[in-house]
């Protein structure tokens, strides 16, 4: 079992870069959620960062940042911080080890976050994971996000969509415009960005009745790493 003292809680970090700072229950389920995916991680191989600090930053950090950097625009007022976004269904496109959705749903709890994946032994552990942490704001969702835009019940259904380390930009666009509902917004989270990268997938948000909103460089609190979140506008 590991300590759950092991990790860190850098409330001053998260005040400094993202306006908000975990409750002691949303510390309590971040230090829970470590725990069980170092434990699921010796059958599922969900994850190589496993150190503490690693986790926080690669884990925690980067997956509220994407939502975080969504401030920076004039969509809400910056000094609001997490509490100026209203309620919104967000769907997380492979989610993998449930990032970055299950730190979204922890920290914003007016959010309703799927979970979606075409692993079935993830989405059980996913659903292991809920129950434990008493997380009452998300759900698991299995298969292909091709498939599921299909149907009615999800296309066109969701406030955000939010996807790391999936696929390239382009694909990842074709795959989560279909979920929005119109107005609504993709999140990219990526590494490094170039101007290459931005220009094909400016042609293909064209042709599936798109656009890119925003750009945001973002630099990682501790490694000093070089991100970016990508804003996709459905019109």
């Amino acid at each position: 079992m590991v300590n759950k003292l092991l990790l860190p809680e850098m409330n001053e970090l998260w005040q400094k870069t993202l306006l908000w700072q975990p409750s002691d229950e949303q510390q309590r389920q971040f230090e829970r959620l470590y725990e069980l995916i170092i434990e699921g991680n010796k059958q599922l191989n969900l994850t190589r960062i496993t150190e503490p600090l690693d986790f926080w930053e690669k884990h925690l950090w980067d997956s509220l940042s994407g939502i975080g950097a969504m401030l920076l625009p004039k969509n809400v007022e910056r000094i609001e911080g997490f509490s100026g976004l209203k309620k919104q269904k967000v769907i997380d496109i492979g989610t993998g080890a449930g990032f970055p959705g299950l730190p979204v749903a922890i920290a914003l709890p007016n959010f309703t976050i799927t979970l979606l994946d075409g692993t079935r032994k993830k989405i059980a552990f996913l659903e292991s994971v809920l129950s434990s942490l008493d997380i009452k704001n998300a759900n698991t969702l299995i298969g292909r996000a091709e498939e599921i835009a299909h149907q009615p019940q999800h296309r066109k259904c969701y406030d955000i969509a939010i996807l790391r380390a999936v696929a390239s930009a382009s694909i990842c666009a074709k795959y989560a415009l279909p979920l929005l509902k119109d107005g609504g917004l993709a999140i990219l989270y990526r590494g490094h960005w170039t101007v290459e990268e931005e220009a094909d997938l400016q042609l293909v948000m064209e042709n599936l009745g798109g656009a890119i909103a925003s750009v945001q460089a973002l630099t990682t609190p501790l490694s000093q790493s070089v991100r970016h979140c990508i804003y996709l506008r459905k019109n």
